[in-house]
């Protein structure tokens, strides 16, 4: 086996061009200065050139590594590349790659050679320059042989891994007859199932377990009836299969003619093909037995699928009949459909390439080395005594139970009868394992911090709690009586009616109130008195409202009367206050003073205290300190030299280390 998914990708010639020389670029000393010994010059390009040479013989040699020689690889690889990429052509391509990597190190000899007789270093550089422009000429000419191996390359990686040496099941016959619906039943592929021909347009591989070994099953693409050299790609996969895998050959006949295919024609193709299935267990499959049983079939058709079954038995055992118990074992019926016969099929195959397989083994010389080695101990009788083997009764009975037909009532098969998932609840107490099995359904006790519920729970609380609500309902029934005595005996007067139906209103008004605003909830912005449109909380609302309850408001009144006035003459006096201010200002002429920092600061507070009084500070003094606090705060914050928020950021568009050049051997002076 190759494995086909590890060759690394295949780059163009252009892309191929730029990374060797960006490497070159790279992994070489970029700097030469014409002062320089001519000595040291010419290994400064002798460098360059053979570090060149060497990325493209590595990569090239990768590549030449990667793809699997034909000659190497098993008979069914070597052909099946033939089939699909034309091994001429595959051959061509890694030779010229090769011819081109022997080329550049012959370039590389002689370009070297010259360096050596370099006088000067222009003519050491066009040197260099010619060597690399030789090498990368070459690379361009090799353009399509890339590409069409890097096209390969994908089409292997999507090859299916076959390993030609393994037990394998080979699925063949005509298109459309069932093989990729029996492959998708017996493994876990899923193959494309269409119902027209040629669905399977390459090999597919799937595979299934039987007596504990692994197994390989191969689908591959229908053959039609015609000569080898008129066959196209799909069908030589088939072929090539065929020839080269040693596997069991299950040919699929469709009985039922719904392939667009009769019997006969089936026929032709399998003796057409039948030299391929040399020295190979050989299996006639006929499919769709739902459609059309095999006693249905016509005289002429039944003739031809016995004639197929007799051919496999010949060339399953090397041209000579079998006994005639083995009719049964090449020739099968199945349904895809239903599934009928597909678990049968499927165990012959492997029994029959089991069988083959050890027959080669046995006919090989290895097995006489192997036999002579091998030493079978047989035991020798100590007494007459008979030993027969001991059956423990409890497994006896277990299969007297099995054999009587008694089949063990399963957790599933209690659901179905007692409502199905969701409705049945599974008993676990049935499991418990106790010393006396009598336990199992004993009431079991609650613990919570320590101590059992049950040992709280009065045994009485029914009793007591039904006596408890008839108790209720007699003396609720006794409630309502006397308040129907009280509505008959008292009489109210036209005064207290009245105010009751005021409190009554007042309640109705609080509670639609309460409710109103629980549904608005926080959306509701709180309104400020001056805004108030039903002007509710005013002087004469509170002196009714105490008034109503017996309450005497008048000394509250005055009290709000009395600041209100206050409140209209602090203002009148302040705004006239300011209006004569104004005047003398406008009045006297400015006139020029010098202050002191001191003074202009005690100036400013006695002026914010003036014209602000409702700073919240007591006078002149509280203000003054307070601006000099904030001063020196001020002065505080900016004594660090701190970034702010108002600090303009000019970035630093040409960093050190991307714009400047490469730096010299040897120089740390950057750092």
């Amino acid at each position: 086996m190759h494995n086909f998914k590890a060759i690394q990708s295949v780059p163009t010639a252009k892309d191929f061009i730029d990374i060797v020389l960006s490497k070159t670029q790279r992994g070489t000393p970029t700097v030469v200065h014409n002062g320089w010994a001519i000595q040291r010059i010419r290994q400064f390009y002798m460098r360059k050139v053979k570090f060149t040479q060497s990325n493209w013989h590595d990569k090239l040699s990768q590549i030449l590594e990667d793809f699997p020689k034909v000659d190497d690889v098993h008979p069914f690889y070597a052909d099946l590349m033939n089939v699909l990429y034309d091994k001429d052509h595959y051959k061509l391509a890694l030779g010229q790659l090769n011819m081109c990597r022997n080329l550049i190190d012959r370039i590389c000899q002689d370009y070297v050679r010259l360096l050596k007789y370099g006088d000067s270093l222009y003519r050491c550089k066009q040197l260099k320059r010619a060597a690399l422009g030789r090498m990368c000429t070459l690379m361009k000419r090799q353009g399509p042989s890339l590409a069409y191996l890097e096209q390969v390359r994908q089409h292997m990686s999507r090859l299916p891994s076959i390993d030609p040496n393994t037990r394998t099941l080979l699925v063949c016959g005509y298109p459309n007859v069932g093989k990729s619906s029996f492959m998708n039943k017996v493994t876990r592929a899923d193959v494309e199932v269409q119902p027209y021909a040629f669905t399977t347009k390459s090999l597919y591989v799937g595979h299934t377990d039987y007596k504990y070994l692994r197994w390989q099953v191969i689908d591959t693409p229908g053959i039609l009836d015609r000569p080898l050299e008129e066959r196209n790609t799909i069908e030589m996969q088939s072929i090539t299969a065929l020839a080269h895998l040693r596997a069991a050959v299950l040919y699929i006949v469709d009985i039922s003619e719904q392939c667009g295919f009769t019997i006969a024609q089936q026929a032709t193709l399998f003796h057409s093909i039948k030299p391929l299935f040399a020295n190979k267990p050989v299996v006639i499959v006929a499919n769709k037995t739902d459609v059309v049983k095999m006693e249905d079939l016509p005289a002429e058709s039944r003739a031809l699928i016995d004639e197929m079954s007799v051919e496999a038995r010949k060339i399953s055992s090397g041209g000579t009949l079998m006994g005639p118990n083995d009719a049964e074992q090449t020739l099968i019926t199945m349904s895809t459909l239903t599934e009928d016969g597909i678990s049968a099929v499927k165990q012959l195959a492997c029994d029959r390439l089991l069988s083959s397989r050890v027959e080669v083994k046995l006919k090989g010389k290895r097995v006489g080395d192997i036999v002579s080695r091998i030493h079978v101990a047989m035991p020798k009788a100590r007494d007459s005594m008979a030993r027969p083997p001991v059956i423990p009764p409890g497994v006896a009975a277990a299969r007297a139970r099995r054999d009587a037909g008694e089949k063990r009532r399963t957790e599933k098969d209690l659901q179905e009868e007692q409502g199905g998932a969701g409705v049945y609840n599974g008993d676990l107490r049935k499991l418990y394992d106790l010393k006396d099995p009598a336990w199992k359904y004993d009431i079991m006790p609650e613990i919570i911090d320590g101590k059992n519920i049950l040992d709280f729970v009065d045994p009485d609380i029914d009793a007591r709690l039904e006596a408890l609500e008839r108790e209720e309902a007699a003396l609720a029934e006794a409630a309502a009586q006397a308040g129907d005595d009280m509505d008959d005996d008292g009489e109210l007067d036209e005064d207290e009616r009245a105010t009751l139906d005021k409190i009554c209103h007042k309640k109705k008004k609080m509670v639609a109130e309460h409710r109103r605003k629980k549904s608005a909830g926080n959306n509701s912005a709180p309104m400020p008195r001056a805004v108030d449109p039903e002007r509710s909380r005013t002087k004469e609302r509170m002196t009714r409202e105490l008034g109503e309850l017996g309450l005497d408001a008048s000394a509250a009144a005055e009290r709000a009367a009395r600041s209100q006035s206050r409140r209209g003459r602090s203002l009148v006096r302040k705004r006239g206050r300011s209006a004569a201010e104004e005047g003398m200002a406008e009045d006297q002429e400015p006139k020029k003073r010098i202050h002191s920092s001191k003074s202009r600061s005690m100036s400013r507070g006695r002026a914010l205290s003036t014209a602000s009084p409702g700073r919240g500070l007591k006078d002149t003094a509280q203000s003054n300190k307070a601006i000099k606090m904030a001063d020196k705060a001020q002065w505080k914050l900016g004594r660090g030299a701190k970034k702010g928020e108002a600090d303009r950021h000019i970035p630093d568009l040409k960093p050190k280390h991307l714009f400047s050049g490469k730096r010299p051997r040897g120089t740390t002076d950057r750092r």
